[in-house]
């Protein structure tokens, strides 16, 4: 709980600093931005791994089709909105709008090209997003989004929401499902970080053309599959000295 404590910190005191300090970034152009972006991540992860002893492994990355595609992620922890930035190519997170009026938090999004949705505003907010998301793909960027729409604890049901299911009917891209186990090492609301190697696995790409049902069956059944396998391994004795860190994602 030290350990923990000491990162949480430091990392949101390191957040506000590179938030300020980054903020001429808004003035540039968006690589730049996204660069400041990924600076985040990488920090956030070598503090994480330096006080904490939590890793992170990228497998699958061989299923990452080029240009733009559908990227649904399991949601389990804060961890996955930063980290989750590094493994792809030039993401652009469908989020809810209302971080977006967040004082340069939410400048950033919008500078990054975010997707914003207002879920509580109905088929209008859900027209706006597939909007945006077109623009975004047009643009050859990956289009990353949280199927769920919030954090799940590890093992909890499935609760799948139909934002996914528009997004896949209206881009026709391939979807790549992605598991992880964040949620095991880092809990939703909680300030415990737990030592170990958090696994974010790329799966097979999803062709577009499937029916609705049949995207879905395929889309939660390979997600939670394996997710749940993931969170077996986090769990097996010994695994927080697992000491495999995925290279290419910290240099990239």
């Amino acid at each position: 709980m030290i350990r923990s404590y000491l990162f949480n910190a430091i990392f949101y005191i390191g957040t506000a600093v590179i938030l300020i300090g980054g903020s001429p970034l808004l003035l540039g152009p968006r690589s730049w931005a996204m660069a400041g972006l990924r600076f985040h991540a990488r920090v956030s992860l070598w503090l994480l791994r330096v006080i904490c002893g939590t890793r992170m492994e990228v497998r699958g990355g061989e299923n990452l089709p080029k240009g733009a595609a559908l990227i649904a992620a399991k949601h389990q922890s804060a961890w996955d909105t930063f980290a989750l930035t590094l493994p792809f190519d030039d993401p652009a997170l469908v989020m809810k709008a209302e971080l977006m009026k967040i004082p340069l938090y939410g400048w950033f999004s919008r500078k990054f090209g975010m997707i914003p949705i207002q879920r509580e505003t109905g088929p209008g907010a859900l027209r706006d997003m597939l909007k945006e998301a077109r623009a975004r793909a047009a643009a050859g960027r990956q289009i990353l989004v949280f199927p769920e729409g919030t954090r799940r604890k590890p093992g909890a049901p499935p609760a799948y929401k139909p934002g996914i299911l528009l997004l896949y009917d209206a881009l026709k891209l391939p979807c790549v499902p992605v598991a992880l186990n964040s949620g095991y090492f880092w809990p939703r609301d909680s300030l415990l970080r737990r030592p170990g190697t958090i696994v974010v696995e790329i799966l097979p790409a999803i062709p577009p053309g499937l029916k609705r049902k049949a995207f879905e069956a395929e889309l939660v059944g390979r997600i939670e599959d394996a997710s749940a396998r993931l969170l077996r391994e986090a769990q097996q004795p010994g695994s927080s000295s697992i000491d495999t860190v995925t290279q290419a994602v910290t240099e990239k």
